[in-house]
């Protein structure tokens, strides 16, 4: 963690303009508003109730828009993982003010200061959200997960549940959660290890605001208790993009190998952060024998996960198998209605999968127009996110202009070399000739505009 000096509230001014260029809503319109209070009234009687199931949710401290609870239960040498997420097709109908407004935003944006929901907060931070304050409706995935990791949809019901407690990353402890939670993570870990997945858990670049105002640049792993939820989220998912490609139809998130080109040059950018890599080591294998929580680790990781080739989304297309590489397997977005668009709808199709039921007509249509609005939704929170680490990162260098820092080259191109700081995360291009990539070069600060979110440099040596 680094305290950013903004003695001038240059990086709350910057948040403000970030907000304003890329237009992100302060607020809803009066109709939506109106729409939501009435549709948060509705409370449905005639669906199953689960109240007596031990359900827990499992969220950073301060989060609100509760997604998924989940309870474990032993079934022989299988467990099974019954995963409650917020019923939010129970309070939005297709075409309404509250859909027709998330259709126009596509998933929830993040920034430090704050957040513009996908829903309205009456839905999202209240009555769709499962949070231990009484009863709420809720979708239950319950999905078999057998010794080795194998995950199998065994049903999809609508019904109403009662979370028994509000539990937080940084405070949980192993007596809080249900019994079976760190060997059923244990499955779904070790299955991705088997099928050669090259999923990591790079740690969050953060721009942390605390109650006084001030703000911090924090490079933060997750934690265990994070992992392990994160875990849980993915056993249902697979089972659910299975399910759903079995039926013929679904909305898939799919994500290509990373080029070789891109392999390279993450190979020099662990050179600039010292770290061995072997040239027999294929990348995931590679990663996978990185703490998160050495800086110099978590920093590649980071690397890593910019370098990618990006994820999208696919519908379903008959003979063509959806293919999420860093997973290895066929995957699918389902346990985070309340903050993405696109989980709603699958949800919608695997309750009438699950139940022998034909999917509705407006979720198949929807598939087919959802793929788009998911890219700009997921360009735009990059761009934002992109935006606000810029911001830090020059709010974190001003002031140090005339410093030199040791780098190396990562590539070259028409606007000169790119290159990595060697102490922190951070990227930037010079002019340089007769340098290749690999290169250690020593560059010093020219300048670090907060203003501008820009940050440049010159070769010394």
């Amino acid at each position: 963690m680094k305290a950013l000096r903004d003695p001038d509230h240059v990086l709350a001014e910057g948040l403000a303009a970030i907000r304003g260029q890329f237009r992100i809503p302060a607020g809803f319109p009066a109709p939506v508003l109106a729409a939501a209070e009435a549709a948060a009234m509705r409370f449905p009687a005639t669906l199953a109730d689960r109240t007596g199931v031990p359900f827990v949710t499992l969220d950073p401290a301060t989060s609100t828009d509760l997604d998924q609870a989940f309870a474990i239960e032993k079934m022989g040498a299988d467990l099974l993982l019954h995963y409650a997420i917020a019923d939010v097709a129970g309070f939005v109908t297709n075409g309404d003010p509250i859909d027709a407004e998330a259709w126009q935003r596509g998933a929830t944006t993040y920034l430090p200061d704050g957040k513009a929901g996908l829903y309205p907060p009456v839905l999202a931070e209240r009555h769709a959200s499962l949070l231990p304050d009484g009863p709420r409706p809720a979708v239950i995935f319950t999905t078999r997960v057998a010794p080795h990791g194998a995950v199998k949809l065994q049903g999809v019901e609508r019904a109403i549940i009662r979370s028994r407690a509000k539990l937080a990353y940084d405070a949980v402890r192993d007596a809080d959660l249900p019994a079976g939670f760190a060997e059923l993570a244990d499955r779904i870990t070790a299955a991705e290890a088997q099928r050669g997945a090259a999923r990591t858990d790079p740690p969050e670049q953060e721009v942390e605001r605390d109650a006084t105002g001030h703000f911090t640049l924090t490079l933060r792993p997750q934690l265990l208790s994070e992992r392990r939820n994160a875990a849980l989220s993915l056993a249902t998912n697979l089972a659910v993009a299975d399910a759903l490609y079995a039926a013929g139809t679904g909305l898939f998130r799919v994500m290509p190998a990373p080029d070789a080109r891109s392999v390279a040059l993450l190979r020099q950018t662990a050179k600039a952060f010292g770290l061995d890599w072997p040239a027999a080591a294929a990348l995931a294998d590679f990663e996978h024998g990185l703490d998160p929580g050495n800086p110099r680790h978590a920093a590649f990781l980071l690397a890593a996960r910019r370098a990618g080739n990006g994820a999208s989304y696919q519908p379903y297309i008959p003979g063509v198998v959806p293919w999420h590489a860093a997973m290895a397997a066929t995957y699918a977005h389902a346990t985070a209605p309340l903050r993405r668009l696109a989980d709603r709808y699958v949800v919608q199709a695997a309750l009438a999968v699950a139940n022998g039921r034909a999917v509705p007509a407006d979720v198949s249509e929807a598939f087919q127009r959802l793929p788009d609005v998911m890219r700009k939704a997921d360009a735009l929170s990059g761009q934002v996110e992109r935006a606000v680490v810029d911001l830090a990162e020059a709010v974190m260098l001003s002031g140090r202009e005339g410093e030199v820092f040791d780098a190396v080259v990562t590539d070259i191109g028409e606007a000169g070399a790119r290159f990595q700081l060697c102490a922190q995360p951070v990227v930037a291009r010079t002019a340089a000739h007769g340098v290749e990539p690999g290169d250690c070069i020593a560059v010093r600060l020219v300048a670090a505009d907060p203003v501008r979110r820009q940050i440049s440099f010159t070769r010394i040596g």
